[in-house]
């Protein structure tokens, strides 16, 4: 019964926290990559952890999660001249008197 208890506590506590990330410990690194590493950190200016995962992502082919943008950046430059969507466009903003009579 203990157990069980000790069990569900455990549960409770975890409850609102964030996920606990996933670490590892890398031995015998050749000392070409240990340089390498400390070479791509300093020039890009982040650090020795993140360099390692950013080469351990490129080498496995793995992209990191991306971030989802909802600008529309997407569409500058896109516009395309077309004399029949302008006429169209002009036809909509002319008002039809009889209507409004």
């Amino acid at each position: 019964m203990r157990r069980l208890l000790d069990m569900q506590a455990a549960h409770s506590y975890n409850a609102c926290m964030k996920k606990r990330s996933i670490q590892y410990t890398l031995r015998n690194v050749p000392e070409r990559t240990d340089a390498r590493l400390r070479e791509a950190a300093s020039a890009y200016g982040i650090s020795l952890n993140e360099a390692a995962l950013t080469a351990l992502l490129r080498g496995l082919g793995v992209e990191a999660d991306a971030v989802e943008y909802n600008d529309l950046d997407g569409l500058i430059g896109s516009w395309i001249p077309d004399p029949a969507c302008d006429q169209a466009l002009e036809d909509m903003d002319k008002v039809d008197s009889e209507l409004w009579a």
